[in-house]
């Protein structure tokens, strides 16, 4: 069967990581969402979005597929479900459709569809960019779960000090010579070739993923995912880095989100809790203004390729966009559109040709290549991301 990943109607609100990749790729837990389908479903996937995503996202279409709603995260009841689907039938929450079956060409009409209506309470479903760290506890407990099922962890060095050792999972190559893992509260997961510098104290749920670091004396909070190829200091609570960004040093990151290719300057901090400990709101790109969250801690959501210099401050509830560039004292505006330069004293447009002048130098050190079709995914954001800039 052709499994294809399609947005849906909450796009718009995972912005600014959604500028860039699909909802698919939008990594949750341990995994992408895409990675959870693939896991679970035991075929690849391809996906519907964005038009000037298609080339880096393409799309296939065979004689016989089944769409999937990327925001629904995949239980083995759901991928259960979707996966014995025939023709003619689709799978909904309520009125949302959650996966349907179509034929190459087909106009798709509901009404002439036998409706499954999902009942099991197992849904996990990311609307709004804040879902990705408030849900993040229980993606991490569930992508545990599927990844070490039937598997057996690498032993732990002697000179680790950890709470609850069966609920730690430890990948081949991964190093950790003297640390504290507590999994009292959730699990940890150690990937492939991670490395855990000595004095780190970590409790769980946390994941570190392929080839991440946490540097000296860290101190990481439950809740956290630092994704494959990260480096982070400090102290990080309730946050999810997609892979790529870095937060080297000291300083605080909570309840926040970073894309692809971050970095986070020495010292540098959000705040999570408004002074008067009011509900926090963030912008919406959708409707020009600033949504409530329902959450009383909520700090920065940075888009990929956005820096900030050293000693930078983000208020409660920042959103940065793709490829700015932050630094100066004070706080910088909680929305900051993307390739944009400055900080609280102003900015001015960050000019395409200079960013990717420093996107492929960062990309480069990785022995990731900055192509043709990067360029031309983020010349169109450039574009359509004009109405937010002032200079």
């Amino acid at each position: 069967m052709n499994y294809i990943l399609f947005d849906g109607n909450v796009r718009d609100q995972l912005l600014p990581f959604t500028f860039t990749r699909p909802v698919a790729d939008i990594r949750v837990g341990i995994l992408t969402i895409r990675e959870k389908w693939e896991l679970l479903l035991g075929f690849t996937t391809t996906t519907v979005t964005e038009a000037y995503l298609t080339d880096k996202f393409p799309m296939v279409e065979l004689e016989k597929n089944v769409l999937i709603n990327a925001s629904f995260i995949p239980s083995e009841n759901l991928a259960k479900i979707v996966k014995g689907l025939s023709e003619n039938q689709a799978v909904f929450l309520e009125d949302e459709p959650i996966a349907f079956f179509t034929s190459e060409g087909q106009e798709v009409d509901f009404d002439a569809y036998e409706i499954i209506q999902y009942t099991y309470d197992d849904i996990l479903r990311i609307e709004h960019s804040w879902d990705i760290f408030s849900k993040n506890h229980e993606a991490i407990e569930r992508d545990f779960e599927l990844l070490t099922k039937g598997r057996k962890s690498q032993p732990l060095a002697a000179s680790v000090f950890a709470i609850n050792p069966d609920r730690i999972f430890v990948e081949e190559g991964a190093t950790l010579p003297l640390c504290s893992l507590n999994a009292t509260d959730g699990p940890i997961y150690i990937g492939k070739n991670a490395e855990i510098m000595e004095g780190c104290t970590v409790r769980g749920p946390f994941a570190l993923c392929e080839n991440a670091t946490l540097k000296m004396g860290a101190k990481i909070y439950s809740g956290t995912t630092i994704g494959p190829h990260c480096k982070v200091g400090g102290e990080v609570n309730n946050s999810v880095l997609f892979g790529y960004s870095n937060k080297g040093h000291d300083g605080f990151l909570g309840n926040s989100v970073l894309g692809e290719w971050c970095n986070i300057g020495a010292d540098s901090n959000n705040s999570n809790l408004k002074n008067n400990y009011a509900e926090v709101r963030l912008w919406d790109y959708d409707t020009e203004g600033f949504a409530r969250t329902g959450l009383q801690f909520c700090g920065l959501m940075m888009g990929d390729h956005s820096k900030c210099g050293i000693n930078t401050m983000f208020n409660t509830g920042t959103v940065v966009g793709v490829s700015a560039n932050i630094f100066g004292s004070g706080f910088p505006r909680n929305f900051v559109p993307s390739f944009s330069w400055g900080g609280s004293k102003g900015m001015t447009t960050y000019k395409t040709n200079k960013a990717f002048e420093v996107a492929k130098v960062v990309m480069a050190r990785r022995n990731v290549a900055f192509s043709e079709i990067d360029a031309k995914l983020l010349e169109h954001v450039f574009e359509i991301t004009a109405k937010w800039r002032k200079g």
